[in-house]
């Protein structure tokens, strides 16, 4: 790994093995298919879920479809995340492995309250998405399509938005008590995908002699 990566890597893992044993890594493992289901019972009446097992239940993992609610009403699935920034959450993996959805794999360390957190955040999402979807809310204009919203945005003296500034930044109860402040809103992803940008200032030209 060291080579091509970091070779923090390997001991890493093998330290997470050594320690857990093979006791441990079963009950870990139990601990993140129950924590998944748990989450997948809650939003699934929420959002469409792909690919459960026979049982209706679904591994360590499972993966929301957001393209029913884009076909509806415009909303993306990097609105949704971009949102999710508002209540206090990092995104979980987009896109993958199937494009227009939310891969959601809660690890065994995460305890209920924060699962009930984390479902809350996108059931109240999902409310916002409906606002948007019966004409309540502009479709271009909107919590979604603009989140996250950052400090300076929500201090400005300027505020045009239809919603209210209390709703876009402390759209939830425990955002209030530990408000994380995104630096920026949205950034051009192709771009930044395609050109690689450095901080790194130019190496001075040596002295011609």
């Amino acid at each position: 790994a060291a080579p091509f990566g970091s070779s923090l890597i390997l001991p890493i893992s093998y330290a997470y093995v050594s320690m857990m044993g093979s006791p441990g890594l079963t009950q870990a493992s139990a601990y993140a298919i129950l924590k998944a289901n748990y989450m997948m019972q809650r939003l699934k009446d929420h959002y469409p879920v792909l690919y459960l097992g026979k049982n209706g239940t679904c591994a360590h993992e499972f993966i929301l479809d957001i393209r029913p609610i884009k076909d509806a009403c415009g909303i993306e699935v990097e609105d949704i995340s971009k949102r999710l920034i508002d209540y206090g959450f990092h995104s979980p993996t987009m896109s993958w492995p199937v494009p227009g959805t939310l891969m959601i794999e809660p690890t065994e360390s995460e305890s209920k309250d924060e699962l009930d957190r984390f479902c809350d955040a996108l059931i109240s999402i999902r409310e916002e998405i409906r606002e948007i979807e019966t004409g309540k809310a502009d479709r271009k204009n909107n919590l979604l399509v603009h989140a996250p919203h950052t400090a300076a945005v929500v201090m400005s003296d300027k505020w045009d938005r239809p919603y209210d500034r209390e709703r876009a930044a402390f759209p939830a109860p425990w955002v209030r008590q530990a408000k994380f402040w995104p630096t920026t809103s949205r950034v051009d992803n192709v771009y930044g995908d395609r050109n690689l940008i450095t901080r790194l200032e130019d190496e001075p030209k040596a002295a011609s002699a």
